[in-house]
C-alpha cells in the first residue's frame, strides 16, 4: 500500500461500513510511515502540495484521525497507521448555536467537516493562548486527542454569551454549557 488517500479511504470505508464512528481507539497497527498530508491552520487538507479533491475523503479521514501521547497525528485503520502533519488543530469549529440560558444553556459548535459538537463532559471547551503570545486559542475536544479550534467569528459569538462567575474567590468570565462553566477570558 502506498500513501494514496483514495486507496486508504476505500479500505477504511469497507472496514468501517457501520453506523457511528470507526473504533480507532481499538486499532493499534504498527506505523506504516509518513504520509505527505498536511492540515493547514485554516483547515485545508493538503496532499503532495494540492488540496484533497473530495470533501468525502476529508470527512472520512476526520473520523480515523487521532493524536497520540507523542503529540503526533495519525490516520489509523485496523492494519495501517500513517503519520500526518497538523499546523494547529485538524478541525475548525465555525458555527455556534446556544439554547437556553444560565447554567441550563447548551452550546453547540459545527465543525468544518459537518460534525455537531455539544460542549460538555464529552466535548469540553478550553481557551488557552498560543505560546509566546496573548492570542486566544479556543478549542473544543472532539475525540481521540483531536481538537477543533473555534474560528474568530465563533469565538466572538461565544463571548457574547459570557457571564461573570466567582470561582475560588476570583471573578472570571466564561460560558455555561450542560451545567459546566468554561473560562473564556
Amino acid at each position: 500500500m502506498g500513501q494514496n488517500p483514495e486507496s486508504l479511504a476505500k479500505r477504511v470505508e469497507q472496514i468501517a461500513n457501520k453506523p457511528g464512528l470507526p473504533p480507532v481507539d481499538n486499532w493499534h497497527p504498527d506505523l506504516s510511515g509518513d504520509m505527505d498530508l498536511r492540515i493547514t491552520r485554516d483547515g485545508r487538507w493538503i496532499h503532495k502540495g494540492a488540496p484533497l479533491a473530495r470533501e468525502a475523503i476529508v470527512r472520512l479521514f476526520s473520523t480515523i484521525l487521532r493524536r497520540e501521547e507523542d503529540g503526533e497525528y495519525y490516520l489509523v485503520s485496523p492494519v495501517e497507521k500513517w503519520r500526518i502533519q497538523v499546523e494547529d488543530t485538524p478541525l475548525l469549529a465555525h458555527t455556534l448555536t446556544v439554547e437556553g440560558e444560565g447554567a441550563d444553556q447548551v452550546v453547540r459548535l459545527t465543525t468544518n467537516v459537518g460534525e455537531v459538537l455539544e460542549v460538555g463532559e464529552e466535548h469540553p471547551l478550553d481557551v488557552g493562548t498560543y505560546p509566546g503570545s496573548e492570542e486566544p486559542r479556543p478549542v473544543v475536544h472532539v475525540r481521540n486527542g483531536v481538537e477543533a479550534r473555534l474560528v474568530t467569528a465563533a469565538y466572538y459569538d461565544l463571548a457574547a454569551h459570557a457571564t461573570e462567575q466567582e470561582v475560588n474567590g476570583q471573578k472570571i468570565f466564561g460560558v455555561f454549557s450542560r451545567g459546566n462553566f468554561y473560562k473564556i477570558g
